[in-house]
């Protein structure tokens, strides 16, 4: 009941504590209503403000004006009603009124200019300085474009004052005034401390980190762009008071390549469409909105379904025209109230716009919207050389694709795509020309290659297939000895894979029949290409018996049999013989591959290492320098896993770098740049491993939901990177983007994901939404068999919901607890659960909260004391101290000082029987005794004394931190 003005306080404050959003401001339109029925200025006043603020933070600033002017009445009428805090809002919130007026193209500049004349004159009434009032008419120059120079000058020339807008603000307003002038750099420079997060406000960093996304990629700053999104949108996603740093959000993505997660963003900002109430951000958002639905048009997306407002089914070309035509009479209709064409120029220039990157930056995020988009080109590490030219006789095309497969170089995949597309050609007829060969023999090629293709993409069923039936059709052709080598290159598809994925061991029968086919053929036929069977293709055939050796190897460490062994050398030593007699370089390389691969595998790195620099050096004197990537590669996995980090990274970029050049797509780049990610994250170079680990999930992704787990492990990686660089706003990102497969991944991948997402909210004091995140896990996790997790994830779920002020939650979550450690004990983490609990109860509660504290932490205490009973595996030492000190705490905390030191003093022996690891929490119990009975109980000669003991005591087991804080708590006690 809302029936005495303590009820009406009460119920604003409770208000006052909810998010922004259409609740709190419906409950802050009822609780003005309430408070209309007393006779009290204060009351009144205080619910005014609440509702004007909840107007503006919830996209309705232009309901601003009409209650900031019963605000003023009321102040007018009996200015000593108001709260201290109260006042100072008086003059503040003219600036939120001078902002909703010019917001508002239906507000005429005179009564703009009549409001900034009442606020001045108010401002010099009351003896504040005018810096907030030329603020203001800064703000209306640069909406009108006259004189912005000027009033920028008389700005920011004056000091600031208490009302002017926070650091954080006014820094990002000045900076836009330098983009506005093209000034990248210097923009950059002025938002720094705010990017940096050395200046925040409740909307800062975050408003700036939109402002900043273009400027840092037009000036190169790749890494901070990325990070400014990620962090930036997490923040500004579905918040009405951020409708233009949204559109901001959406503008980045179109020009840095990265349109499904564009697409995805105006998914999840769909309602952010029904928000009318600041025109001018409205515009603002609509032309971030304009920008990415003119790019997809441009590309050809054009039907392409995509979420706008609410009612209606979009279309790209659809919503381009709705925003488009609302957008251009919204600027026009700001332009006709300013008498300038400031407003529709500006989004003009946004409109104009163009991609920034030659490539894709990749987000580190996965993006599920419109995959037919997301088939963007592959990101190059480096330029390509100049392509094979491509002849425009047909038989000339075909005997130079041959050619090129021969030698292995990647243009003959190009090469056989275009003759497949002339062969489908209406009116193809093929050439009559011996040395172009039969129509069946075309065909079979042709075959074999989509088999290549399907193979290439880990499609092993589909790619079985095709080599089949081009088998069937060299045969037809009189090719008896190419049938033979894709029949046995048929055999080896699926090895190494899991049964369910249509992995098989190697039939060893088979390829040894297939040996004998071979040798008897160019025995009796000779090497002739029809008829007979070609060195490459013997070679191929011997490949495939290496290529099986090599997996038989592998699924036998690290222990091979004799007889696996023995198989391998004999297997893969003719295969280099044969390649060496028969004169192909490319073959006896690969041999050399599978030599040095098995030697890495079997913790032979010097060899491995040396093997394969003989190999590179022998591709280079033969010139056949397109096979150096995979060799590259295979020498930076060894190389990583020699730890040799430095000589990885230069050895990686090296592959990737020469793979694009050659314009092999069918390189593993995602593999490689997830390996490159790790060397660069061992040697140091965190920024490096972010942009490895980022392109490798964004290549993962291009391959479909076959690569989701692979995707997944990756951003997995790259949240860990990003944790330990102190970004954990970006890690949650990208955890979050995680889930989006969450039906794709394997139960346990999709745990650990929700652990960190959960872990790194609670990083942010997100407290509400690590819970529900602790929780999903915990009920996922409850039927696991090693419930040791469950214990792990109900702790840390009741930590969370205590933080979130769900206490009756938390209470039921550390039972649940309880329970599951009774199966699956997990004393230490149980023990520090409880303790956690009784600190954040008494902190909460005061001495209200005391006997709920002391009882979780005897609960601690039969924990720990059932453990050493039972003999259940725990550190006791510290179990015992850490009770004693969190006791001690509590009682210090609510007044009980004697008692608090008694149990401090308690808590130190017990740490004692810790040995040198416990030298930190000792000197932490004393530290916070000696504060205790020094500060609290007025014994500072005891209290120093004691420190001075806990002092050498620390310089003596190097702690030297330690040992300086207890220094400075020492200094700071006077006697």
């Amino acid at each position: 009941m809302l029936d005495t003005p303590d009820a009406v306080m009460a119920a604003l404050r409770e208000n006052d504590a909810r998010p922004y959003g259409r609740t709190r401001t419906v409950t802050a339109e009822e609780l003005v209503d309430a408070a209309e029925q007393f006779e009290d200025t204060e009351i009144r006043s205080m619910a005014l403000m609440e509702l004007m603020e909840a107007y503006e933070y919830d996209g309705e600033s232009n309901k601003s004006p009409v209650v900031f002017a019963r605000i003023l009445k009321l102040w007018d009428q009996d200015p000593d009603g108001f709260s201290e805090w109260a006042r100072h809002q008086v003059f503040w919130r003219f600036k939120w009124v001078a902002s909703a007026l010019l917001d508002s193209p239906d507000v005429p500049l005179t009564a703009i200019e009549r409001w900034h004349t009442e606020m001045r004159d108010r401002y010099r009434a009351a003896g504040f300085d005018l810096q907030p009032y030329y603020a203001r008419r800064f703000h209306l120059a640069v909406e009108t474009g006259i004189e912005v120079q000027n009033a920028y000058e008389l700005w920011t020339a004056r000091p600031r004052t208490e009302l002017s807008d926070c650091h954080a603000c006014e820094t990002r307003s000045r900076a836009q005034h330098f983009l506005r002038a093209g000034d990248d750099a210097r923009a950059l420079e002025i938002l720094a401390p705010v990017l940096s997060g050395r200046s925040t406000c409740e909307e800062e960093p975050y408003l700036s980190q939109s402002v900043a996304l273009l400027p840092l990629l037009r000036r190169g700053k790749t890494d901070e762009a990325r990070s400014a999104h990620l962090s930036g949108y997490r923040y500004a996603r579905g918040k009405t008071s951020m409708l233009g740093a949204v559109g901001r959000h959406i503008e980045f993505c179109a020009l840095s390549g990265n349109e499904p997660r564009g697409l995805e963003l105006l998914a999840e900002n769909r309602e952010l469409f029904s928000v009318t109430g600041e025109p001018g951000s409205r515009l603002s958002f609509l032309t971030g909105v304009e920008v990415l639905l003119a790019a997809l048009a441009g590309a050809g997306h054009g039907e392409l379904t995509v979420s706008g407002p609410a009612g209606t089914a979009w279309t790209v070309d659809t919503l381009l025209a709705h925003v488009r035509t609302e957008a251009d009479a919204l600027a026009a209709r700001f332009d006709a109230r300013n008498g300038t064409d400031a407003v529709g120029a500006a989004r003009r220039e946004r409109l104009a716009g163009t991609p920034l990157l030659a490539e894709p930056l990749a987000l580190g995020v996965r993006a599920a919207a419109a995959p037919e988009v997301a088939a963007a080109p592959a990101v190059a590490p480096a330029p390509r050389r100049e392509a094979e030219p491509e002849p425009e006789d047909f038989t000339a095309l075909v005997l130079r694709a041959r050619e090129l497969d021969l030698l292995g170089h990647p243009d003959a995949d190009r090469l056989w795509r275009r003759i497949a597309e002339r062969t489908q050609a209406e009116g193809f007829v093929h050439p009559e020309d011996a040395r172009l060969g039969s129509p069946e023999r075309l065909e079979a090629e042709l075959v074999e290659q989509r088999a290549h293709e399907e193979l290439d993409k880990d499609h092993h069923a589909a790619g079985h297939v095709e080599l089949i039936l081009a088998a069937e059709l060299f045969e037809r052709a009189g090719m008896p000895g190419q049938a033979l080598m894709v029949r046995t290159r048929a055999l080896i598809v699926g090895l190494g894979e899991d049964e369910a994925e249509g992995g098989h061991p190697a039939d060893w029968p088979a390829l040894d029949e297939a040996l004998s086919a071979a040798e008897a053929l160019r025995a009796t036929s000779g090497t002739a290409v029809e008829g007979g069977m070609t060195d490459d293709d013997y070679l191929i055939v011997l490949q495939s018996r290496a290529y099986a050796a090599h997996q038989d190897l592998v699924e036998a460490l690290p222990e091979p049999s004799a007889e696996v062994a023995a198989r391998f050398e004999a297997v893969t030593g003719a295969y280099r013989k044969a390649a060496e007699s028969l004169g192909s370089e490319r073959r006896a390389a690969t041999s050399r591959q599978y030599t040095a691969d098995a030697a890495a595998r079997q913790g032979r790195m010097p060899e491995a290492v040396a093997e394969l620099r003989e190999v590179l050096a022998q591709l280079d004197t033969c010139g056949l320098p397109w096979h150096t990537p995979r060799v590259l590669g295979l020498l930076g996995q060894v190389l990583l896993q020699s730890g040799e980090w430095a000589q990885a990274v230069e050895v990686f970029h090296r592959a990737l770098a020469e793979a694009s050049r050659w314009g092999d797509d069918s390189y593993p780049y995602a593999p490689t740049y997830m390996m490159l990610g790790h060397a660069s994250m061992q040697s140091g170079d965190s920024g490096g491993a972010v942009r490895a680990l980022s392109e490798a999930a964004a290549r993962f992704d291009r391959r479909g939901p076959e690569a989701a787990e692979e995707a997944a492990q990756v951003r997995l990686q790259l949240a860990d990177v990003l944790r330990s660089m102190e970004r954990t706003g970006d890690a949650v990102a990208v955890l979050e983007s995680v889930l989006l497969d969450a039906e794709r991944l394997d139960e346990r991948l999709l745990a650990q994901a929700r652990l960190d997402l959960a872990r790194g909210l609670a990083e942010l004091d997100e407290w509400r939404d690590a819970a529900e995140e602790f929780l999903r896990l915990a009920d996922a996790v409850a039927g696991w068999e090693d419930q040791e997790t469950h214990t792990m994830v109900a702790c840390e779920a009741s930590i969370a919901l205590a933080h979130a002020g769900r206490w009756d939650a938390a209470e039921a979550a550390v039972a649940r607890a309880r329970a599951s450690h009774e199966k699956a004990p997990q004393v230490d983490q149980l023990c520090g659960t409880l303790r956690e609990l009784a600190k954040l109860t008494v902190r909460e509660n005061g001495p209200d909260g005391l006997d709920a504290a002391l009882a979780h932490i005897a609960a601690a205490d039969e924990v720990g004391e059932s453990a050493r009973r039972l003999g259940q595996e725990h550190t006791e030492w510290y179990v015992r101290g850490a009770s004693h000190y969190e006791r001690g705490r509590c009682l210090a905390i609510v007044g009980r000082y004697e008692e608090g030191l008694a149990e401090l003093e308690r808590a130190i022996p017990e740490y004692e029987r810790g040995g040198p690891q416990a030298e930190a929490p000792r000197a932490e119990a004393v530290r916070l005794a000696a504060l205790v009975e020094g500060t609290d109980l007025g014994r500072t000669k005891e209290a120093k004394r004691r420190l001075a003991d806990a002092i050498k005591r620390c310089e003596a087991a190097g702690l030297p931190e330690a040992a300086q804080i207890l220094a400075e708590l020492r200094d700071q006690l006077s006697d």
